[in-house]
């Protein structure tokens, strides 16, 4: 070939490939673009709550995290690991270092050190406001990263997107919701990319980073046995349908020896990976990756008749071996049962047959048809298509991606708290469908407009009529349906999510907006005119509440840990005045606190969980006087009018919510002592209080205190 021809090559190839890594670079900065604007919207989306009322902690067990946080920050690592709660749980206490995922205060005790370090002068009650959205926008950045490992870029692009915005994780991540779930979507995340790369290479190296990603998932969140169960069931699906091989061998033992040995560190955790039910899982499949693996070595090493003897011979005598193992070690109690929390996954009726403090939490409620469509939208008919593609594309990463789905989706129809880990494999699902099939209807769109002469031709010569027109009508609607679940996703937020549950806020007659800041004026009042050991009893909701912005003693709190001693606070509260008042005195009680709604319209008061008061409070022995049936009027309904059980009437939760109610008006054309919330009058209007005395009761009525009253002078 002559130079000349040689440099004319040349001269075209060059062209072409600056044009290919111009595009190339295109692509790169779009994308980066797409990305960083869905983290910002991400993390924007989330400060509606602040915006509306101001940077402030939500709920109940934020409290709890915000109060620990504090602690650590100010006292030291050691110091909160070791330490003693005396505030918690009168008389018992309360060990903090070993009762809880410390994840979430650590990474907010770095996060803020880290600004001190650079001269942020940062409030830590501020770190702790915005954590969440500051990692749901790591969560965004993540999502696009597992995705497109999973499938495509494009696919990648839109699940971050979407997850972004979609209700079932922000209902959890909003600004003040500093919850473990705060951070745990984006440990779980992490987790589950590291360990499809190493799927993917085979290499010890994406191994330990998936171990160590799980150990940071562990330290954060109880959810955590949801991922080490997904993660086994994926390699035993591999192992059953072929698929398993040295890659997944390295990998997955990787993960399990480092992994283990790394949550075993987390005192709360211990040895529950080698002894509880809940990891089995995980054991028995990293037991089966050793056999597989040395099954293979000897099908090598011997002849196919010779194997096939040694093999049954060797299955058979294993599995009647580990059967016996298992069972001696679970009869000696060296494996622990399930939990109740496990069984009740299982189970959905078990709760609240057998253990009624779990049943009683509301996020443990089965979830509803509507809740799906509320926290999810479109996603929820884009599921079923994404898992078609993925069933269309067999590969072990899509397996894995199968799998978190189906188990996932089966869990949050039994948990509505578990719909937090739906999102995000929703919005994969979702992402994958929608850019798989823009993808394919974009390249039918043909925006070209032919000459009048050459159009009966173009449509004669091809093979579908009207194809670019079915395209353009599909992607217009596609676009339709991602607007409206943008506008959907916003809405939800902006209204549903956003509102605090320590401040609430109601439209007036002229439409003019009422805040009740209730709940902080009654903990205020506690801590300046109270004494600094005065013990308080209140339903469990509000013990964190009581100990991080009161500062007093309480008897039970959110940790529920303890039935018996949240079984007797509700025998209490179901009890006549006599004998609740030798409860409290058994139990140094010296104020009491209640919710009370039915001035308000506040439904999530006392008497709305009453019930559960009684159901707690008569599922120990001490309680087996407490019937819920007396608590129902003669027709078998709760009703609190004069048509209501006398038994109810009577018991002390009753009267401290309606003492002095009898003469208030609460609503115009009503008579006095008309509740609000249960849209009746009450039975019982003329009582007085004998063991306790009222001492303070907020603007709107939502919080009463009462103290409990010395024991009478004994006569000479």
């Amino acid at each position: 070939m002559s130079a000349s021809v040689k440099k004319q090559q040349l001269s075209f190839q060059i062209p072409s490939a600056v044009k290919v890594k111009n595009v190339e670079k295109q692509e790169t900065l779009l994308t980066l673009s797409i990305l960083t604007l869905a983290a910002i919207l991400s993390f924007a989306t989330r400060l509606f709550s602040v915006l509306r009322f101001e940077s402030v902690i939500h709920e109940f067990d934020p409290y709890f995290n915000y109060r620990t946080t504090k602690y650590l920050v100010e006292n030291g690592f050691y110091s909160f690991h070791n330490w003693f709660d005396d505030r918690a749980w009168y008389p018992l206490g309360r060990i903090i270092g070993g009762t809880i995922y410390p994840g979430l205060m650590v990474t907010s005790s770095v996060i803020y050190h880290l600004c001190w370090l650079l001269n942020i002068t940062i409030d830590i009650r501020n770190v702790c406001v915005f954590l969440a959205p500051l990692f749901s926008s790591f969560t965004t950045i993540i999502t696009y990263l597992l995705t497109k490992e999973l499938y495509t870029p494009g696919a990648g692009l839109v699940a971050a997107a979407m997850v972004a915005i979609v209700p079932g994780y922000i209902s959890r991540s909003v600004a003040g919701s500093y919850d473990n779930e705060g951070i745990a979507i984006f440990c779980m995340l992490l987790t589950y990319f590291m360990w499809i790369k190493a799927v993917k290479t085979g290499t010890i190296f994406w191994g330990t980073l998936a171990a160590l990603a799980y150990f940071y998932m562990v330290s954060s969140w109880g959810g955590y046995v949801f991922l080490i169960n997904l993660i086994p069931l994926h390699v035993l699906v591999l192992m059953i349908t072929g698929r398993f091989s040295h890659r997944i061998y390295i990998a997955y033992s990787t993960l399990y020896c480092v992994g283990t040995i790394l949550s075993m560190q987390i005192s709360f955790v211990g040895f529950q990976p080698v002894q509880s039910s809940e990891h089995m899982l995980a054991l028995g499949v990293f037991g089966l990756c050793q056999i597989h693996a040395f099954v293979d070595y000897l099908r090598s090493k011997l002849t196919q008749d010779e194997f096939n003897t040694l093999f049954t011979a060797l299955a058979y005598s294993f599995g009647i071996a580990l059967a016996i193992f298992l069972g001696l070690l679970t009869f000696s109690g060296k494996i622990s049962p399930w939990t109740g929390r496990f069984y009740s996954l299982l189970d959905p009726s078990y709760a609240k047959n057998h253990i009624p403090i779990i049943a009683s939490v509301s996020e443990h409620q089965p979830t509803s048809w509507s809740s799906f469509y509320f926290d999810l939208q479109i996603l929820v008919s884009l599921f079923p298509a994404g898992l078609y593609f993925c069933f269309a594309n067999l590969t072990d990463a899509n397996i894995f991606l199968i799998l978190y789905g189906i188990t996932s989706i089966y869990f949050a129809g039994v948990m509505v708290r578990l719909m937090l880990v739906l999102a995000p494999v929703m919005c994969m699902l979702g992402g994958i469908a929608i850019s798989h099939l823009l993808s394919k209807f974009m390249k039918n769109v043909d925006n070209s407009k032919p000459a009048e002469q050459g159009k009966k031709k173009a449509k004669l010569e091809s093979n579908h009529v009207l194809k670019s027109e079915i395209a353009t009508f599909f992607v217009g609607l596609v676009a339709v349906l991602l607007i409206s679940y943008t506008f959907h996703c916003t809405w939800v937020t902006s209204e549903a999510y956003s509102s605090p549950s320590i401040v609430l806020s109601a439209r007036s007659h002229d439409g003019g907006r009422i805040i009740f800041d209730d709940f902080r004026e009654a903990y205020n009042w506690l801590k300046m005119n109270t004494p600094e050991d005065a013990r308080i009893m209140s339903w469990w909701d509000y013990g964190y509440q009581i100990t991080a912005m009161a500062n007093r003693t309480i008897l039970v709190d959110n940790n529920t840990w303890n039935n018996t001693h949240i079984s007797r606070v509700g025998q209490a509260m179901a009890s006549t005045e006599e004998k609740a008042y030798e409860i409290m005195r058994e139990l140094d009680v010296d104020y009491v606190l209640v919710i009370f709604g039915g001035l308000t319209g506040y439904s999530s008061d006392d008497i709305n969980k009453f019930l559960w008061m009684v159901r707690i409070g008569g599922s120990t022995d001490r309680g087996a006087h407490i019937k819920e049936w007396d608590y129902y009027s003669s027709t078998g309904e709760f009703r609190i009018d004069k048509e209501g059980s006398p038994t109810l009437l009577n018991c002390l939760m009753y009267k401290m919510c309606y003492y002095r109610f009898g003469n208030v008006y609460s609503e115009g054309g009503k008579p006095p002592g008309y509740d609000r919330v249960r849209g009746a009058e009450i039975g019982n209007k003329d009582f007085e209080l004998d063991v306790l005395e009222e001492a303070y009761t907020t603007e709107h009525w939502l919080v009463r205190i009462y103290k409990v009253k010395d024991l009478p002078n004994r006569g000479m």
